[in-house]
């Protein structure tokens, strides 16, 4: 079952939305100059590889995913391989990633599916992935966006959440209502960057606990800083 955004314009004016848009151009222009290597921290050699990744990411940092998928890419190099092992050992494999049982049943239930119904091949469609065990919006868009260049929509993560809302670009607490604001001012050829831009910049400077204000590029967009409030943005 697939799931359609929905539009922002309801709920904003014309005007707003326009101001929005050209506000989110300036700030893109400034982050792509902060960081002009931004792009997908998941290691993988294809799309098969990030699907996986992406799958192990939950709840776990992108570092320990490397580290982990570093020694699991050299074992299973196809969807067949996951299958020819049992639930335990591929468990033991992932155990650090957390919540390695919830993922071992979603990779061997995907690597199952494309065996089965894709002949072992990554499906290219939104509506394909999210069919997939454990593939939810963000590892849709991921996939698509960095293995295949579609632009589906905007990854939705724990930085892109935080630094969109500090940034006033939505008010919404859901990675899919943030997702349907931020389609909606974003230049859809900057879908993938966007996401890459804002996570670079939320590990570096607009941190969970202790933004730099005083060092963001970005920060006279930001009616979220310190330097203007005098209260440290919420998280």
């Amino acid at each position: 079952m697939t799931t359609k955004l929905t539009s922002k314009s309801s709920n904003t004016s014309k005007m707003e939305l326009e101001g929005l848009k050209t506000r989110v151009k300036k700030i893109i222009q400034l982050l792509k100059r902060a960081y002009p290597d931004a792009k997908c921290s998941l290691n993988h050699s294809n799309a098969f590889e990030l699907l996986i990744a992406t799958i192990l990411s939950a709840q776990c940092t992108d570092e320990r995913v490397n580290i982990v998928t570093a020694d699991l890419f050299r074992k299973y190099r196809k969807p067949q391989d996951y299958l020819k092992v049992p639930a335990s050992e591929l468990q033991s494999d992932i155990r650090t990633t957390g919540f390695f049982r919830n993922k071992t049943k979603s990779i061997q239930g995907t690597a199952k599916m494309l065996t089965e119904q894709y002949a072992g091949r990554v499906p290219e469609t939104i509506e394909e992935l999210l069919d997939l065990p454990g593939v939810a919006r963000k590892t849709a868009n991921v996939v698509l966006g960095n293995a295949f260049g579609v632009t589906s929509g905007i990854v939705v993560d724990t930085h892109v959440t935080r630094l969109s809302r500090r940034l006033a670009l939505t008010k919404q607490k859901h990675p899919e209502k943030i997702e349907n604001d931020l389609v909606e001012i974003v230049d859809r050829k900057d879908w993938v960057i966007f996401s890459h831009l804002l996570i670079a910049h939320g590990r570096k400077t607009c941190k969970a606990r202790t933004p730099l204000c005083a060092e963001c590029v970005i920060e006279k967009y930001c009616p979220s800083s310190y330097l203007k409030t005098g209260v440290i943005p919420g998280r």
